[in-house]
Formats: C-alpha cells, sequence, structure tokens
C-alpha cells in the first residue's frame, strides 16, 4: 500500500506516540550503559528517581532523596545558591513579601497553654481586645492546650483567609473568667524596621533587619516622622542584617543620592551589564548619613553602603561586612518548592565586586568569621587584609578596595570578651526573653507598670538587684548552663530592662534601651559633635 507523502508526518507522529505508549508498559532489560547513552542529563535523573520508585528493594521516600539531590546541585555552585522545599516556602515568602495573613499575636506554648506575649498594635487580636498575659484556649471550637501542643499546628488554627473570622476563647487570669473573642483575621506585619527614633534633637536612628517588599514603605514612613521631629543627621543600622531584595534597597539609596549618581551595576553570564542610577526623588541628599555595619551585614546591605561610599556620600562606620556580591532569583520548581539561583554578580559604581572567594567550598566559605577573629581582624583594622589590585578610587579620590565585604570609613572593634558576647547572646536570643516572660506572669510583677508610658519606664525604671541574681541562677541551672557570675552589673540590668521593654512596649523600645551606650552609635556622636582640641 502506498501513502501520499503529505500522510508521511502525520504517522510518524503516530508512530512515536505508540512506541512511546508501548515503552511504557515494558520492563527495562537494557544495561544502564545504553539507556543513559540515549538520553540527555535530565532524563538520567527523572529515571534514576523511577528505578528507586518501582524496583528498589526497600520502602524509600523518594521525595527527599530529591530534596538531598537538588542541594547536592546546588552546593556544587556557589554558597548563595539555595533550595526551598515545600514545607519552608510559606515562611520564606511571608518573610520576603513583608507580612502574613493572620490575628497578631507573639505568643509562647508556655506549660500546656497558648500564652499571648502581646498582640502587635493596631493588629486584629489588638483590636478585638486581647492582652500580654492572655491565654488563648479555643479556636472555633479547637481545642488549643493540653499537652503535646506544637506551635506549628497553633499558628495554622490562628491563620486563615484574609477576612476570615476565628471565634477565640479567652481565660484572662487577672480578671480569673474565660471570654470569648471573634477577631477578624487581616494583613499583619512582617516588620523590617527594627526600630526608629531620635537618639537626640538632632540625630536620627533606624534599624533595618531585612530588606523585604515593604522595607522601603516603612523606612519611608519612619523617615517622615523623623524628619517631623527635626532629624537633621540619621544613622542607618545594617548591623547583622543578611540583605533582601535589590530593588527595595535601590529605593532606598535613592533617598540620599543625587540624581543620576551611579547607585548599582550588574553583570550576568552573557556578560550584559545593567546600570541603576539614583532619580529625582531623593528626600535627604542634603543631610548627614552614617552607616552602621558588621562582619554580618550583607548583600543587599553591602550594596547600600557601597552606593554611598563609591559616591563620597555619607560615613561608614563599624567593621568589614559579610562580602556577598552575588545575586540571586527565586524560581519555582513546580511542587511549591523553589530554588533561588545565582543569577549575577554585583558591582558597586566605582567597579568593584565585594564578593569574598569561595571556590574552596561551602565549609571553607562560613569560617570566614572565625578566620577574623584568628587574625585580629575584628580588633584592629590594620589587620584587614587587602589587595593592591583591587584597589579601587571614589570620585574624590579616596581607596576603597573590593575582593571581600565593604572595609568602613571609620573603625570600630568588637568586644570579644566572654562576658561580652555571652551577654550579647543572651540579649538577642530568646532565652532572656522567655525569662521575662515568667517574669511578667506573676501579677504583681506586671502590675507596677500599669499605667506607665514608655518615656516614664525608660527614665524612671531600675532593674532590681534581686532580678538580676534570679536571673543568674535561672541562667546557671538551665539546660544551657550559661555562667553569668563575671563582670556583668550594668550591662546585665540593661539587657534586662531591654526585654522588659520589648513585651511592655514592643521592639523599637528593646533596641532604645539596648543601644545606649553602644559602641557604634558612640562613635557616631563623636564624629558629629568632634571636641575641639585646646589651641596652645
Amino acid at each position: 500500500m502506498k501513502f501520499h507523502k503529505k500522510y508521511i508526518p502525520l504517522l510518524l507522529g503516530l508512530a512515536i506516540a505508540g512506541g512511546i505508549f508501548i515503552g511504557s508498559k515494558l520492563n527495562f532489560t537494557d544495561t544502564n550503559e545504553k539507556i543513559f547513552a540515549t538520553n540527555s542529563k535530565k532524563d538520567k535523573l527523572n529515571r534514576l528517581i523511577d528505578y528507586i520508585d518501582y524496583e528498589y528493594v526497600d520502602q524509600v521516600n523518594t521525595d527527599s532523596i530529591v530534596d538531598v539531590t537538588v542541594n547536592g546541585i546546588l552546593e556544587n555552585l556557589d554558597p548563595h545558591s539555595v533550595y526551598i522545599p515545600v514545607d519552608d516556602y510559606e515562611d520564606s515568602a511571608n518573610e520576603m513579601r513583608g507580612n502574613f495573613v493572620g490575628i497578631g499575636v507573639s505568643f509562647y506554648p508556655y506549660r500546656d497553654s497558648i500564652a499571648v506575649i502581646r498582640a502587635i498594635e493596631g493588629g486584629p487580636a489588638s483590636v478585638a481586645g486581647i492582652k500580654g498575659g492572655d491565654r488563648i484556649l479555643y479556636a472555633d471550637g479547637v481545642k488549643l492546650f493540653g499537652e503535646g501542643i506544637d506551635r506549628d499546628s497553633i499558628s495554622n488554627y490562628l491563620k486563615g483567609e484574609k477576612n476570615s473570622k476565628v471565634e477565640l476563647k479567652v481565660y484572662r487570669k487577672n480578671e480569673d473568667e474565660i471570654i470569648t473573642l471573634n477577631v477578624r483575621r487581616a494583613d499583619v506585619p512582617l516588620i523590617s524596621i527594627d526600630a526608629s527614633y531620635m537618639v537626640n534633637d538632632e540625630v536620627g536612628y533606624i534599624k533595618i533587619n531585612r530588606f523585604s517588599e515593604t522595607t522601603y514603605d516603612e523606612f519611608d514612613e519612619a523617615l517622615d516622622d523623623l524628619r517631623d521631629q527635626g532629624v537633621k543627621s540619621l544613622i542607618v543600622d545594617l548591623r547583622g542584617n543578611p540583605g533582601g531584595y535589590i530593588g527595595v534597597t535601590e529605593e532606598i539609596v535613592d533617598e540620599f543620592l543625587k540624581d543620576d549618581k551611579l547607585v548599582l551595576i550588574t553583570r550576568n553570564k552573557a556578560g550584559e551589564e545593567q546600570k541603576t542610577f539614583a532619580t529625582k526623588k531623593g528626600s535627604f541628599e542634603d543631610n548627614k548619613v552614617y552607616v552602621l555595619i558588621n562582619e554580618n551585614s550583607a548583600s543587599a546591605s553591602e550594596i547600600l553602603a557601597g552606593a554611598l561610599q563609591d559616591n563620597d556620600r555619607g560615613v561608614i562606620v563599624g567593621r568589614r561586612s559579610f562580602g556577598k556580591g552575588l545575586v540571586q532569583r527565586e524560581m519555582a520548581l513546580g511542587d511549591g518548592s523553589a530554588v533561588r539561583l545565582t543569577i549575577a554578580r554585583y558591582y558597586t559604581p566605582t567597579g568593584r565586586s565585594i564578593q569574598r572567594p569561595y571556590g574552596n567550598g561551602n565549609g571553607d566559605y562560613y569560617k570566614d568569621y572565625q578566620e577574623r577573629y584568628d587574625n585580629g581582624e575584628l580588633l584592629s583594622v590594620d589587620s584587614i587584609q587587602v589587595a593592591d589590585s583591587l584597589k579601587f578610587v571614589t570620585p574624590k579620590g579616596k581607596v576603597v578596595y573590593g575582593g571581600g565585604g565593604i572595609i568602613p570609613d571609620v573603625f570600630v572593634p568588637k568586644d570579644t570578651s566572654v562576658e561580652s558576647e555571652t551577654l550579647q547572646y543572651v540579649s538577642r536570643s530568646g532565652f532572656m526573653n522567655y525569662f521575662i516572660f515568667e517574669y511578667l506572669e506573676n501579677e504583681d510583677h506586671r502590675k507596677q507598670f500599669d499605667g506607665m508610658n514608655f518615656k516614664a519606664f525608660s527614665e524612671n525604671y531600675e532593674v532590681p538587684q534581686s532580678l538580676s541574681e534570679e536571673f543568674i541562677e535561672y541562667a546557671r541551672f538551665n539546660e544551657a548552663q550559661i555562667d553569668l557570675t563575671g563582670n556583668y552589673a550594668e550591662r546585665l540590668k540593661k539587657a534586662l530592662k531591654a526585654n522588659i521593654a520589648e513585651q511592655l512596649y514592643g521592639p523599637n523600645e528593646f533596641e532604645f534601651i539596648l543601644n545606649q551606650d553602644d559602641a557604634m552609635i558612640q562613635k557616631v556622636l563623636e564624629l558629629e559633635y568632634p571636641i575641639e582640641q585646646d589651641q596652645e
């Protein structure tokens, strides 16, 4: 039988489709070499997973194998290409989005119930009347107390669709009654501005903990508020800030740079460059700005510091930053997981890359802090290792270096004493926060703050010696077994006061208290108000 040549493509297509169907019904008996020789690298991985799924002698969770495989691939690329599993994706997305839908409370699973630490001001729970110390017993009739309560499952009952209602039954200890509250879920902000306040009549302070979708709006609002209070010079605190969205960072940089100043250069695999320039919208272009950085300031934090430094704008204060000059893009993998893949390098306006070398693997890459500690860099600017081949010059002739982080204009050494590092850890790790939570559980302790605003608390409240001694015993005999019997005294009381402030008033007040006598902020004030030398 002969076929007209116009039907040949159709017949070939039907033959291929039939072959695929028949092949799917057959057992594979070819050797691995023969199969893999005729398939791409992608088919090779797919085929291996299928073999394990259908032929391997034991039951295996191939999802976990895929996760391990993906992580293994990414670890061979660079330290900042990372896999985000399905279970972690929502929290990661919320953090970068800057909000989630819920009722807006911070809480501890305490003993056998959910204890509210604080209802977020202006959030749904606060509006409904939930207070610190309340116990949430039921959500829509579901019991949330008793043995085996899990923080994640609790959160799932409190979160939900936007504008949906949840009926909460709440026990209020000081009133000894159970009350019913209907709370309408709404967007709850995940604040990226930890603190914003006036250090004195002229110097303002803003601390940014990451660069999320909402950070520029938060920053703009904070700066407006400080401007209303008469701010003339601004401290931007980026210590410990791991980075975030580049576009958001560029918007903040734009507030400080004159029109058409170069902000950032990115270069992809093909060598294509993209340059970002400042626009006309800057609102703080003529005022002094100081940027605080340390060894944990990374990525977008370094973009901000580098853009100002390379444009001879402001003063960078602190210690050499982390050294991340790679750009990631988040890409969905189709099953609810995602990968953040490095797709470009970035360069500061003078053209320098501040990415640290990572050719020796992730293990060595993340030992950098220990190396800085060992070589004395955390204590002396003279110990920072620089290469003349990576020297760059700003428009006004200032020498800056690439090759591994932003070197500050003004160096402030780290207090590496055991006492200082231990106290810093317990102050911010949640360990002390939990102790203070238990302290405020005592109604007699909480009552002393009734009707006391933060100004009165800051100026008049003194941590009693008995509370310091109680915390020292708590730290020593807790599972952590932390010895706080050294030379702490006033610094310990300040840390306890800051943690009380956080639970009573919020994170802004926590930073305000803890920053009193902060070495970097004090250095800024010295620069802002230099003491004139006596003339002979």
